[in-house]
C-alpha cells in the first residue's frame, strides 16, 4: 500500500491565491511530467502550464517544484504544484494526477511516511498535527518543540537506560552458570520513576495549552453573563439587553488568555419556569455544565443571593468554578462569604477587575502552578497514558527487585515499561493505533 504514489491537495478548498497538489511516491515526476511539459530539475521551482495530455487544454498556470528523495518530507520523491487557489483548477489537476497513475492520499498519508521511512518518529508527526490547530502562541510554541523531539528525546534516553537493565537481567537468566558481572539496577530504576513522575505532574498542564480549557458562563438571568462573554473576547458576540432571558441558546467562542485558549460558552440563565422554551434552554445549560472543563459562576453582586444561586452552587458542586461577582461598579448587597470558591470581583460593563479575573482563570485551571517557557510539558493525552502505564509497571519492577524475587518477574514489567515508552515514538506501534492517529489529519498533510 506504502509502495504507491499518492496525490492530494494540500490547501484548503475555497477561493484563494495559491492552491497545492502535492504528489509523492516513486512515480511522482513520471506524472508530473506527462502533464507539465517542460523539462525540471531537482529543487528548482519551474514556471510553465499544467496540459491536459488527451485534449492539449491548458489547465492552468503554474509553478512545479521537484523533491528528490531521501531528503524530502516523506522521504520519497515529491512533486509540488502551485497552481491559482480555485476550487476548480486544484480539482482538474488532481484528477490529472489520479488518471495518469497516482492515489488519493488518505488522511496524513504524507506525514505517516515521514514516520514510516524514518524521517520522524510518531511523538514528532503528532505534533505535526498541533502545530496545524494550535489556538495561541504558547500552544504553537509547545507544537514547534514537540516536533523538534522535545519529549522525544527524553522518552528514547528512559528506553535506552531501561533496554540495558533489561539486556543485563537478559543475560543472568539465560546464563545462571556464568559468572555475570554484578551491575546497579535499583539506580536506573529510581531515575528512570523520577522521570516518569515529573512528566506526567506537568501533563494535566499541557494538554490544557494543546486542547483548550471548555468554560461555561453559567448563573441567573441577568446577572451579566452574555456581558462578560463580550468583555472577555473584546467584541460584542453576545446579544445583551436589559430584558432578563435574552440568551436562549448556547453560543461558544475562543479566547486567548494569557496564552492558554479557553472556550468560552454562554449558556441561557437557569431559572424554573413552564414555559417550554425556557426548559429546553435551561436544559441546554445543564447540558453545557456537565460539558465543562471550568465553570465561571457569574452573580451580580449588587442584589442578595437569590435561592436560584444557592441551587445552582449546588449543582456546580463537583466542578472546577470560579465565582465572579460581576456589577461591582454598583454598590455591593450580596454576601459572599459562604461560597466554597475562590472570588474575583468584576464590571463586564465597565471592564474594572478584568485583569484580576483573567489571572485567577488561568491560575484555577493550571492549579497555582507558574509554566516556564522553556518547560517541558506532555500535551497529548496518548501519551500521558502510556508514560502512567510505564510508570505503572517500573513500580512493580522495583517492587520486586526490592522483595529479591526472580528476575524473570522484574523483566515482565520491565518489557512492559519499555513497550508503553515505545508507543509514544513509534518503536512499539500496532497498525490499529497508526489508523486512529493518522485519520486525525488532513487529507493532502
Amino acid at each position: 500500500m506504502y509502495q504507491d504514489t499518492i496525490a492530494a491537495i494540500s490547501t484548503p478548498l475555497g477561493e484563494g491565491g495559491i492552491g497545492i497538489v502535492r504528489l509523492s511516491g516513486k512515480d511522482a515526476l513520471s506524472i508530473a511530467q506527462r502533464l507539465f511539459p517542460k523539462k525540471v530539475a531537482n529543487r528548482r521551482l519551474v514556471y510553465g502550464h499544467i496540459v491536459d495530455p488527451d485534449t492539449g487544454e491548458i489547465v492552468d498556470e503554474v509553478l512545479l517544484a521537484y523533491m528528490k528523495a531521501p531528503e524530502t518530507y516523506t522521504r520519497e520523491d515529491i512533486v509540488e504544484i502551485d497552481c491559482h487557489g480555485g476550487t476548480l483548477p486544484l480539482q482538474r489537476i488532481l484528477g490529472l494526477a489520479l488518471r495518469y497513475g497516482a492515489r488519493l492520499a488518505n488522511p496524513g498519508e504524507f506525514t505517516l511516511r515521514a514516520f514510516l521511512n524514518g524521517r520522524i518518529d510518531l511523538a514528532q508527526a503528532e505534533s505535526v498535527l498541533d502545530v496545524i490547530q494550535a489556538k495561541t502562541q504558547a500552544s504553537l510554541r509547545l507544537a514547534v518543540q514537540g516536533l523538534g523531539g522535545k519529549l522525544s528525546e527524553p522518552v528514547k534516553e528512559l528506553r535506552r537506560s531501561l533496554m540495558d537493565v533489561l539486556a543485563y537481567l537478559a543475560a543472568r537468566i539465560d546464563f545462571p552458570e556464568d559468572e555475570v558481572e554484578e551491575q546497579d539496577i535499583v539506580t536506573p530504576l529510581e531515575t528512570a520513576q523520577e522521570t516518569l513522575e515529573s512528566l506526567i505532574a506537568n501533563a494535566d498542564a499541557g494538554m490544557v495549552y494543546r486542547q483548550g480549557v471548555r468554560t461555561a458562563i453559567v448563573g441567573r438571568p441577568n446577572v451579566g453573563k452574555s456581558s462578560l462573554l463580550n468583555r472577555l473576547l473584546r467584541q460584542s458576540r453576545a446579544i445583551v439587553t436589559p430584558i432578563p432571558g435574552t440568551t436562549r441558546d448556547t453560543l461558544e467562542e475562543t479566547v486567548n488568555i494569557r496564552g492558554l485558549p479557553f472556550i468560552l460558552v454562554d449558556t441561557a440563565g437557569i431559572i424554573r419556569s413552564s414555559n417550554v422554551i425556557d426548559e429546553l434552554a435551561v436544559e441546554r445549560s445543564k447540558k453545557a455544565i456537565e460539558q465543562a472543563d471550568f465553570i465561571l459562576f457569574v452573580i451580580d453582586a449588587s442584589e442578595p443571593l437569590t435561592q436560584t444561586d444557592r441551587e445552582l452552587t449546588n449543582l456546580l458542586s463537583d466542578k472546577t468554578v470560579l465565582a465572579v461577582a460581576n456589577k461591582c461598579d454598583l454598590p455591593a448587597r450580596a454576601e459572599l462569604d459562604g461560597l466554597p470558591w475562590l472570588q474575583v470581583s468584576t464590571s463586564a460593563l465597565t471592564g474594572e477587575g478584568l485583569a484580576e479575573l483573567e489571572a485567577a482563570m488561568v491560575s484555577s485551571v493550571l492549579g497555582g502552578k507558574v509554566v516556564t517557557s522553556d518547560a517541558l510539558l506532555v500535551t497529548n493525552p496518548r501519551h500521558k497514558e502510556a508514560l502512567q502505564r510505564a510508570a505503572r509497571h517500573l513500580a512493580l519492577a522495583k517492587a520486586s527487585v526490592a522483595e529479591r524475587l526472580p528476575d524473570d518477574f522484574i523483566t515482565i514489567d520491565l518489557t512492559a515499561a519499555l513497550n508503553a515508552l515505545g508507543e509514544i515514538t513509534g518503536e512499539t506501534v500496532t497498525e490499529d493505533l497508526l489508523e486512529t492517529i493518522f485519520s486525525k489529519f488532513c487529507i493532502g498533510k
